[in-house]
């Protein structure tokens, strides 16, 4: 884990180069709720969000870069509600002093060791273009345990067993949040870190589309249908298959590049083989 979160790190800073555009935000209606999408085109990209109750507001891992915090913090101030909680799940953003809402033992997670030293990598990448790391009290949520902010029920449930030890969140019976959205892209390496992870990760997305949801969130990517999920599945047993079958990260990267002719994200394979293959 230790060694992932560096390359997580030392990946994500490399990306600092290149300029960052504006986020942009998008809005799904629900029966007693409304969900905010704010896709931050951030160099991790990242996405933050709103939950929006009758009388009051829930953020979500809100956004890291200071660009993205004027803007999102401007969206949230014109929806005139108080923000009852402030969730703080996978990734620490710009909660400032607020408290904030995590899953058992991220706090202490976050705090210390590699999770630690990635947070200050990004300060030593990024520089003043990141906020400071948050100083509000922290409370943790049981696993197992639903909550109700906002006059909308949180389930938080154990998120992918290879993942950061954060919680994928049903929020309202309606929307799944995990770190990673499924998307129909090849994965990065830094969701898919090695052959355990396949596995973890269809488990993690098949519970997801068990779970009655309809949207499908995460703190990285954005929003999506069941059919990504669906797409996702498939995708990772195949990789699993190929793997099985390939005996080198060439091979394994052009029979991934046959299976999936045309699919985004196909300069991405050499990387992830090389995590799959070690």
């Amino acid at each position: 884990m230790k060694k992932t979160l560096s390359v997580l790190a030392l990946s994500l800073v490399a990306l600092c180069a290149s300029a960052q555009e504006k986020g942009r935000f998008e809005t799904h209606d629900f029966d007693n709720f409304k969900l905010h999408v704010y896709y931050t085109n951030d160099a991790m990209g990242d996405a933050s969000y709103i939950v929006e109750g009758k009388d009051a507001l829930v953020t979500l891992e809100q956004p890291l870069f200071k660009d993205n915090v004027a803007e999102y913090d401007a969206y949230l101030a014109k929806l005139g509600k108080p923000v009852e909680q402030r969730i703080a799940d996978y990734h620490l953003g710009s909660t400032g002093n607020h408290p904030v809402i995590m899953a058992e033992g991220m706090s202490e997670f976050t705090s210390k060791g590699a999770y630690a030293d990635m947070m200050k990598g990004f300060a030593q990448g990024f520089g003043d273009a990141i906020v400071p790391l948050p100083t509000g009290k922290k409370s943790e949520v049981a696993f197992g345990s639903t909550q109700t902010y906002a006059g909308v029920p949180f389930a938080f449930r154990h998120g992918a067993t290879t993942d950061f030890p954060g919680a994928s969140i049903l929020i309202g019976g309606k929307v799944w949040f995990n770190h990673w959205a499924p998307m129909k892209t090849h994965v990065s390496h830094l969701h898919i870190s090695s052959p355990a992870a396949i596995d973890a990760q269809i488990a993690a997305s098949e519970e997801a589309l068990q779970s009655g949801a309809e949207l499908f969130i995460g703190g990285h990517g954005g929003a999506a249908k069941a059919d990504a999920v669906k797409f996702k599945i498939a995708y990772l047993k195949k990789m699993k298959e190929l793997l099985a079958e390939n005996k080198t990260e060439a091979s394994f990267v052009e029979a991934m590049k046959k299976a999936y002719p045309g699919l985004p994200g196909a300069d991405g394979l050499g990387e992830l083989a090389k995590v799959l293959y070690k």
